[in-house]
């Protein structure tokens, strides 16, 4: 090939592979996660994050938001994919993650844990660690977690059958 074609090929490729990550950057999407004392459109439940399940990709924002005050967003030791960095808010802090590790990720409210303010992260192919995360959601202490773990987890059962995954 002479050094002419090249060049013209080269030009013609280079404007694609600069505007590549502009459009893998338009592609993801940022969620939104509100901490609350009482569901809005509920008020029999209390202490949650809505939604409770967020299905994403990775690439994608999650933003805890401290609607009502007294809450925190924290990652659940041992309940998230292998690789994935545990994350920690403070009380009444907003904390935004970048979604990087596909899996199901587990998080709780530390004050309100007990009383079964938990919620779940589905990123990408997300049933590699579910059957683990099951485990441990289930193993949770407080008899509201574990029924709010029951619901959550029903709900992630349907997403993955309406997917076609397993786990």
């Amino acid at each position: 090939m002479s050094n002419t074609r090249l060049h013209r090929r080269l030009l013609l490729t280079l404007p694609a592979l600069i505007l590549l990550p502009r459009r893998l950057a338009a592609q993801t999407t940022a969620h939104e996660v509100q901490m609350l004392n009482v569901n809005p459109d509920d008020k029999k439940q209390k202490m949650l994050f809505l939604p409770g399940v967020v299905r994403a990709q990775p690439g994608d924002t999650v933003t805890f938001r401290a609607v009502q005050k007294g809450h925190n967003a924290q990652s659940i030791e041992g309940l998230i994919p292998e690789g994935a960095e545990e994350f920690k808010g403070k009380i009444n802090e907003e904390i935004e993650l970048t979604l990087t590790v596909e899996g199901t990720y587990a998080y709780q409210c530390q004050p309100h844990s007990m009383m079964g303010m938990i919620g779940f992260l589905l990123v990408g192919n997300f049933t590699a660690n579910l059957p683990a995360v099951r485990e441990g959601a289930l193993a949770l202490r407080g008899k509201e977690t574990k029924a709010r773990a029951e619901t959550l987890l029903a709900e992630i059962d349907a997403i993955a059958a309406a997917e076609g995954l397993s786990g």
